[in-house]
């Protein structure tokens, strides 16, 4: 019975930096980072590997953000930067037991297993 924690967000004006931390149950698993804002999908933000080793981003990061792992595998972190009012959402942390990215499954949401609670980040003009 795995369990995430995410925080790190907060409410900040456009152009801002934020970093979401997810700590993590254990190093053998993917971890993604999802958003999801009020009537939308939840979202596919970011995903990296057991190791740091293989990285992934949607498109509308824009290289923005930056996924990363702590040393010990078990914390990782979501470095933001220049955040648009457009990237208003609750920011949720997942993990999946496979020790790499595919591109059959790191995107969608109904593939993880387990969540943090999410984190709130609101960013106004």
């Amino acid at each position: 019975q795995g369990q995430l924690v995410d925080y790190g967000g907060g409410s900040v004006q456009a152009g801002a930096s934020l970093k979401l931390v997810c700590a993590s149950f254990g190093r053998h698993h993917s971890v993604g980072w999802f958003r999801q804002a009020p009537g939308k999908e939840r979202e596919f933000v970011a995903a990296i590997n057991w190791n740091g080793e293989d990285i992934a981003y949607a498109d509308f990061v824009e290289g923005r953000f930056t996924i990363s792992r702590d040393n010990d595998a078990i914390i990782v972190h979501l470095q933001m930067t220049g955040v648009k009012p457009e990237d208003t959402a609750l920011y949720l942390c997942a993990a999946r037991s496979r020790y790499n990215l595919d591109t059959d499954w790191y995107r969608s949401p109904y593939e993880y297993e387990v969540w943090g609670q999410g984190t709130q980040v609101i960013v106004s003009s």
